[in-house]
């Protein structure tokens, strides 16, 4: 209690030291600027950007929203933390949330967590990042939409309503993300069922959700009339989003980019253990390798950045760790990141608590690895990466 009590006499200090005295980026997100400048321009100045995972969308119960915040190993975030993420070089915090959490009657976002998110969404544009807010999974209702569709859409038309009305105000520090990866269902259209009984139909009513997301944004006034929208792209997966049945939903401001997330192979990046649908990978490198990177990262940029369509590449990541070496993780992890950032692809880390940046000392954890990230920025080559391995080698098939 006394922890949450001094945190917010220094949020409520640092609020009037920033009216009185703050740097001109500052009294840009305070004031509420919203530049003339194109959500391509706003992507590239992200540069790289992690997540804030297993924090704000971790699932719980009660009422008290730390008890949520520290669910999934979390520790309560501070704005040291925060400003860790700006200090290693981080321009852009994905920040997911589960609204749900400690939500009313009629789907009202609770006043207190809506203010908890706040204050670290703020702490990071103050350190001068930007930051993606979305909805997340958030207990799992998004599978419901084919068949509670009316009501499902109530609850996503009533959460973006609010959230639109909190931040209109907001600089354009401030981006929008319509979901998470929950834009497609099975039950309607299995890519693995052999036919396509049922594809437009999922895609339709992905394309409905992400066009009602633009409509209430644009139409709740104030600065979300041009604010810079990240719009989900089929359960945000390469191929399946640079399908031609995936339509960008209209906006009259032009101000959207689309999200895509890569965890390819699966077998590699989710896998500690053989599943019956793969083999665990423990190596990763190959000449092969790469091209199957090449391949989707120019898809991405032929299907949407040669059109003019920004991407942000919301996640990636080698989630399972366990079964890999440091090595292989950073092998990895710099090549997408530097094939996406080269595309005009805004990359950013899924991270959670203790994988990549460590939360109790504000420092990223493998720094060989951010010394290639910032030399992805800079346009140089990355100085600590393996030599491309044989196609034959051990693990890599």
């Amino acid at each position: 209690m006394k922890k949450r009590l001094l945190s917010a006499v220094l949020a409520t200090i640092m609020a009037v030291t920033c009216l009185s005295g703050c740097g001109s980026k500052d009294k840009e997100s305070k004031a509420g600027t919203m530049r003339e400048i194109t959500t391509m321009e706003i992507t590239k100045e992200m540069g790289v950007g992690i997540n804030l995972g297993n924090t704000f969308e971790a699932q719980s119960g009660g009422d008290d929203v730390y008890v949520y915040e520290t669910a999934w190993g979390s520790p309560e975030i501070t704005k040291e933390i925060i400003k860790g993420y700006a200090d290693e070089g981080f321009g852009v915090l994905r920040v997911p949330v589960a609204w749900s959490n400690m939500m009313g009657e009629d789907y009202t976002i609770s006043e207190e967590y809506l203010k908890r998110v706040t204050q670290v969404i703020d702490w990071a544009i103050d350190d001068g990042m930007y930051v993606i807010v979305n909805i997340h999974w958030d207990g799992g209702w998004w599978e419901k939409f084919p068949t509670e569709k009316e009501e499902c859409m109530k609850k996503f038309t009533r959460i973006w309503e609010q959230l639109s009305e909190a931040y209109k105000n907001h600089s354009d520090y401030l981006m929008f993300e319509a979901l998470n990866e929950e834009g497609g269902w099975n039950e309607m259209w299995n890519r693995y069922g052999g036919n396509d009984n049922g594809k437009a139909e999922s895609y339709g009513l992905l394309n409905e959700i992400n066009q009602k997301f633009v409509d209430i944004v644009r139409a709740s006034g104030g600065n979300n009339k041009k604010r810079h929208l990240l719009i989900a792209g089929y359960v945000t997966d390469v191929e399946l989003t640079c399908d031609e049945l995936f339509v960008m939903p209209n906006d009259p401001q032009n101000r959207c980019a689309v999200s895509v997330h890569y965890y390819t192979p699966s077998t590699l990046c989710i896998l500690e253990e053989d599943a019956d649908w793969g083999k665990a990978r423990t190596e990763w490198g190959t000449a092969s390798d790469y091209e199957e990177l090449e391949k989707y990262m120019n898809m991405v940029k032929e299907t949407f950045i040669d059109k003019g369509i920004p991407v942000i590449l919301g996640e990636y990541s080698v989630a399972a760790m366990r079964n890999k070496t440091e090595d292989v993780i950073r092998t990895y992890v710099s090549a997408v990141c530097e094939s996406s950032y080269k595309k005009g692809i805004c990359p950013v880390l899924w991270d959670t608590t203790g994988s990549y940046y460590d939360r109790s000392t504000c420092k990223f954890i493998d720094q060989k690895l951010l010394e290639n990230f910032m030399a992805v920025l800079e346009g140089k080559e990355m100085p600590n990466v393996n030599p491309v391995t044989d196609d034959n080698a051990e693990n890599a098939a």
